[in-house]
């Protein structure tokens, strides 16, 4: 039998500074999950302020700036309140506030589901095994492709994802390309996803098909369901 990896948690130190007990929200909200493998789930979205990163089609430019500082604690009041088992912590770029990792293991702790939506712009290693990633891999028309971080690849284990959100047919022969350059771990899941209003669903999803690729197709489900509004 194959041992799947899995990625290690991190192990607090004597040396440890003291933990950020604040972070900066943008918003929280429940909706139904719209992405990745948990899409459909009733979810309890805490949404992190500010990125490093401007992806030309980004849908999330409200949460670059401004946001209200909180705290750890307050935040799982708030989440203990909204009443459902996952919880994805978005962004913006989340992991650009160094109290996100802090937030992820408290989360994690109360017995959650967690899920960490981040770029792969900044370094995933270390992050609590408990949590699943799911980070874009940049595409040339996002045009933040030499963003990636070619490290976080090995720190992907199994139950994690990669997604590749795509404009065009040269952003999908890239990620082909990708597929057969990057050396993913067992169980370490693929997401191919059309950019909202740019490249039709079916074109993606007939070049799929077409090239048997081992990847998952996949919709963004909110804004099927509600549009491009903020906080769904």
């Amino acid at each position: 039998m194959t041992e799947i990896p899995v990625r290690a948690a991190r192990t607090p130190t004597a040396g440890d500074s003291v933990s950020p007990a604040r972070v900066r929200i943008t918003e929280m909200f429940v909706s139904l999950q719209g992405e990745a493998v948990d899409a459909g789930w009733p979810t309890a979205f805490v949404r992190l302020t500010g990125c490093p990163l401007r992806c030309r089609w980004c849908d999330s430019a409200y949460a670059f700036e401004g946001g209200e500082a909180r705290t750890l604690d307050s935040i799982l009041a708030w989440v203990a309140r909204a009443g459902v088992r996952h919880v994805c912590v978005t962004g913006g770029e989340p992991l650009a506030q160094p109290g996100c990792r802090d937030l992820l293991v408290r989360l994690c702790d109360a017995g959650y589901r967690v899920s960490l939506e981040t770029s792969g712009a900044l370094d995933i290693g270390g992050l609590d095994s408990r949590v699943s990633v799911v980070m874009d891999w940049k595409a040339p028309g996002s045009d933040e492709q030499h963003r990636n971080l070619e490290a976080n690849i090995s720190h992907l284990a199994a139950g994690d994802q990669l997604k590749f959100v795509l404009a065009n047919r040269a952003d999908f022969d890239w990620a082909r390309a990708e597929l057969d350059r990057l050396d993913l771990a067992p169980g370490v899941e693929v997401l191919f996803s059309p950019v909202f209003g740019e490249l039709a669903p079916r074109e993606l999803a007939d070049w799929i098909v077409a090239d048997r690729l081992p990847v998952r197709f996949q919709l963004q489900l909110h804004k099927l369901l509600w549009g491009d509004q903020p906080g769904r």
